[in-house]
């Protein structure tokens, strides 16, 4: 936020004169780096850290199997069926039980111990990727190939649940942080999450491909099996510090309580507005989640692919030993709107050229800067939500802020399989802009991609214009 907003200075009464807009910048920076310098950083001889790293390993392995399944049923379906529209209703499957889950996820969090609900949620997963196997070991090679197949959809349906019960640790684990961390040192874990987050796409891209492009979904689910059941076996060990021994709710009625969460949200000023905006930038990110592997993979082979995927993903990786390291802006509200004009910015460049390096290049700032959107977002909600809401304000934030973006799988597929496509292969698109832009399945995606970003772009200069950026940038530094 800009001193302008707060332009009284008393502890300096003997400057009367407002300083330079380079002045100030100046000092601010000076300021923030002084105060890195005198902030804690983790250590792994504190027995806390410890704990945590542990967690955090535990987290890996189970984020690794549900995120190389689902990758692998997208490419796989694609592969077989050749099917834009099936990969999209793939993603838009995932986002609605994402949002249907979130709040009832949170409630869980809050109202149970968090090992507890973290082993639950391994077991479940164990068993649905469990039963995916025998399906797809007593089904005809042939039938995979249909994109109409019920045998294809229940078997989408019953991987996709697996990795639906994962959400609830990704929903636990900040309020983890928030329960071991002094406030001083959540940002730094925060980045640490990121980092595992990171490693789990890194491996996860790496072996899904390479996975399906060996045995179709057989290793996969025999992975998936076997890293579940020992992920649960190992958490079993892990001793937790008597603060995560009892529920953050202990005491109250185990009901959802939405009412409750949307009064404690509301009560936030800008908070409703930065979860609003959260949901419409998953709005227009629902296009790419929809739509991205059908682009990589008009270009490269899945192998390739999945390659390239792990490269970027060691990227995400630095983002997070970064903030890890340095810690966020004294500001992570603007941080989140900065970082995200950027991503915007390259989103709109990268599809302008049919070309791997392009698109690699794009994708790798993207993932760089994700870490930073994510990790400042949760410093934000640890620091003003209270501990025992924190499962439920996470979750209702999860579910809203994705709300938008099944709307956005489910429509833009078709829109993009029966307009785009056509518009940039035979169409007008093709004789306006084909010259430059090019033409084809590949460019009509591209197109869509550029007109998305270009949305982005607008949202976010809007969003740090607003009155409801200041109110929460202000509530942040007072709480």
């Amino acid at each position: 936020m800009s001193h302008d907003e707060h332009p009284e200075h008393p502890e300096h009464p003997e400057h009367p004169e407002p300083p330079t807009v380079a002045g100030r910048y100046v000092a601010t920076v000076a300021v923030s780096e002084e105060a890195a310098k005198d902030r804690p950083r983790l250590h792994l001889s504190d027995p806390t850290v410890r704990t945590f790293v542990q967690l955090l390993l535990n987290v890996l392995l189970v984020s690794v199997m549900n995120f190389t399944v689902w990758f692998a049923i997208t490419f796989y379906v694609y592969l077989q069926t050749r099917s834009v529209f099936a990969t999209g209703m793939i993603s838009g499957i995932f986002l609605v039980a994402t949002v249907a889950t979130g709040v009832w996820f949170g409630s869980l969090v809050d109202h149970h111990r968090k090992k507890t609900v973290m082993q639950v949620s391994a077991v479940i997963s164990l068993v649905l990727y469990a039963a995916s196997l025998t399906l797809y070991l007593t089904t005809p090679a042939s039938t995979w190939r249909d994109p109409t197949s019920v045998r294809l959809w229940v078997f989408v349906l019953l991987l996709m649940g697996g990795v639906i019960a994962g959400n609830v640790r990704s929903i636990a684990l900040p309020t983890v942080v928030t329960a071991l961390f002094d406030e001083r040192l959540r940002d730094r874990a925060n980045g640490l999450v990121g980092t595992v987050m990171g490693i789990s796409f890194l491996v996860t891209s790496v072996i899904s491909g390479l996975l399906v492009g060996s045995s179709g979904m057989l290793w996969v689910l025999i992975l998936a099996v076997g890293i579940l059941a020992v992920a649960l076996v190992h958490l079993q060990t892990i001793r937790i510090p008597d603060v995560l021994q009892h529920a953050a709710a202990e005491g109250e009625s185990k009901r959802v309580d939405l009412r409750g969460t949307i009064a404690v949200v509301r009560s936030i000023p800008g908070m409703i507005a930065l979860i609003v905006f959260a949901a419409l930038n998953n709005l227009l990110g629902g296009v790419f989640m929809a739509l991205m592997d059908a682009y990589g993979l008009s270009m490269m082979s899945v192998q390739a692919w999945g390659l390239v995927w792990g490269g970027l993903s060691a990227l995400m990786i630095m983002g997070g030993l970064l903030i890890t390291r340095t810690g966020l802006s004294s500001n992570p509200v603007r941080l989140i709107l900065l970082v995200n004009i950027a991503m915007w910015t390259v989103t709109v460049v990268f599809p302008l050229r049919d070309s791997v390096v392009w698109l690699v290049a794009g994708l790798a700032v993207y993932m760089v800067a994700m870490p930073y959107v994510e990790a400042s977002e949760q410093t934000v909600l640890q620091k003003v939500v209270p501990y025992e809401r924190q499962g439920r304000v996470f979750g209702f934030a999860q579910s809203v802020e994705m709300a938008a973006s099944p709307l956005t799988a489910f429509l833009i597929s078709p829109l993009t399989q029966f307009f785009f496509i056509p518009f940039m292969t035979d169409g007008a698109g093709a004789r306006w802009i084909g010259d430059w832009f090019g033409t084809g399945q590949e460019r009509g995606i591209a197109l869509v991609f550029v007109v998305t970003a270009f949305l982005g772009l607008l949202l976010t200069g809007y969003a740090l214009s607003s009155k409801y950026y200041r109110l929460l940038s202000r509530r942040y530094q007072e709480a």
